[in-house]
């Protein structure tokens, strides 16, 4: 009889997740959102302020007018959870691609049977990634209300900042489920 030509689904299952927890991280990381500064006063009671880890927009939610590159009056991005976050979230991002590159040669369907060891290795690279990301997501929240603000406004968390941490999570999941492709490693010694 045939060899089975059946992809672990083990592999499938961080195939799928990391991916999709490359692209919201991705987005969390580009997308200028991690906190909403809102009612500050002596302002338009619509203005909203996007603070991002690279850039800052203002926006009127009545008439949806959208300015970004804002100045940096308080010093937020000198802070250290946002230096910290413009470091890590870019590392992280190129962790994941160098993951998925290498856990694509290691489930690879072409084959008959998948590199249980690259895509072992790749699972680490991916599980690794997604803590990488987690670090500067978490931190953040934690210092979501310390950060510079105009007084009397209010905070909320940004949508980017739940991307950053969804994203990071899937990361996570997928490399663990990659990782578990070591047990095949271990039968085979």
């Amino acid at each position: 009889h045939l060899p089975s030509m059946r992809t672990p689904t083990e592999m499938i299952v961080g195939m799928v997740l990391c991916p999709c927890g490359l692209l919201l991280m991705l987005t969390g990381t580009l997308a200028p959102n991690w906190r909403q500064v809102s009612l500050i006063p002596d302002q338009p009671i619509d203005l909203i302020l996007e603070q991002g880890i690279w850039d800052m927009c203002r926006e009127r939610q009545s008439s949806h007018d959208r300015l970004c590159g804002q100045s940096d009056e308080l010093g937020y991005f000198e802070q250290v959870p946002v230096r910290v976050a413009q470091g890590m979230m870019p590392s992280s991002l190129v962790l994941t691609l160098l993951g998925l590159v290498v856990a694509t040669l290691g489930v690879r369907c072409w084959q008959k049977e998948p590199r249980h060891l690259l895509a072992g290795i790749a699972g680490l690279m991916l599980f690794l990634s997604g803590l990488l990301s987690l670090v500067p997501a978490s931190w953040y929240t934690h210092e979501l209300w310390a950060l510079p603000a105009p007084t009397g406004s209010t905070l909320v968390v940004g949508y980017s900042l739940v991307l950053s941490y969804l994203g990071s999570c899937l990361e996570i999941l997928g490399g663990l489920a990659l990782a578990l492709s070591f047990h095949h490693c271990c039968k085979e010694c």
